[in-house]
């Protein structure tokens, strides 16, 4: 009986886990489109107004229409920030930990999505405004979005690939609940203590791409400056790297190096042997 509960414990928890990374990457995909391609899509078709260049800003910042919606733009950040970081907090993860057990990492994940989705359906693009800057005159106005758009990509393509290098399936909690199953305990006490030190200061390697992805745009109206400053701001804040972990990435990523050099120069010296027997021949 009691194999029995093990058993279908173990079938609820993969399948709970499953249904979250279906939701994460659904949650990932639109979160793509909401930053990136809409705002580029809309400044290369025109088909929607981003914001008012003829409306000075003394008249923009007291419309209430403006001010009403960077106050629900603002709430909006404020319930992703701080569901991101009460939830990472050691007293609420540790609590947490012992209520949900295996299952700790992917309700982390499920609602960090939950709260993109909020924002994303909710969000109030600020029309009533000049933009901040904005890139209408030919051929910018057709290049510009061109380039935005191809940078955007490498950008997210570098993010994935990164996610799926730093460990994804422990990120999402699908190895937590693999381990558990057969009873391994915690992935993470597998890991060496400086990659426990490096992934407890840098939860999020992908700082850099999607800083340029916020910031990079035709047109920046005043609440997509509202979304690319306060996400900045916490994504700089949220790690903690020093020269210890710096230290760490350069001896992993030498070590990545020789391992792509090795079967390069395996292969140079069986060339080299091969032209040398050649020769005796």
């Amino acid at each position: 009986m009691a194999s029995v509960t093990v058993s279908l414990r173990g079938w609820v928890f993969a399948t709970v886990s499953l249904l979250n990374f279906a939701f994460v990457f659904i949650s990932g995909a639109d979160f793509i489109r909401f930053i990136s391609f809409r705002a580029i899509y809309h400044n290369i078709t025109g088909e929607t107004i981003l914001c008012q260049d003829s409306i000075p800003w003394s008249v923009a910042l007291r419309d209430s229409s403006v001010l009403k919606s960077l106050v629900v733009d603002l709430g909006l950040l404020a319930l992703f920030t701080v569901q991101h970081s009460l939830l990472a907090w050691s007293p609420v993860k540790q609590a947490c930990q012992s209520v949900l057990g295996a299952l700790n990492r992917t309700a982390y994940c499920f609602t960090t999505a939950l709260a993109l989705q909020i924002l994303m359906r909710y969000w109030q693009p600020v029309t009533g405004a000049p933009c901040l800057w904005s890139v209408r005159h030919a051929p910018w106005s057709i290049w510009f979005p061109l380039l935005c758009f191809t940078v955007h990509f490498l950008c997210w393509a570098i993010i994935c690939s990164i996610l799926m290098i730093f460990d994804y399936p422990e990120l999402l909690g699908i190895k937590q609940v693999y381990y558990e199953c057969l009873g391994l305990g915690d992935p993470l006490s597998y890991k060496s203590p400086r990659a426990q030190r490096l992934l407890s200061h840098l939860r999020h390697p992908v700082c850099l791409e999607l800083g340029v992805v916020l910031w990079l745009l035709p047109a920046l109206s005043l609440d997509r400056l509202l979304l690319a400053l306060t996400l900045s701001t916490y994504l700089a804040l949220a790690h903690s790297l020093d020269k210890q972990d710096l230290a760490y990435l350069c001896v992993q990523l030498n070590s990545k190096m020789q391992i792509f050099a090795e079967p390069q120069r395996g292969s140079a010296d069986a060339s080299d042997q091969d032209k040398s027997n050649h020769k005796e021949k």
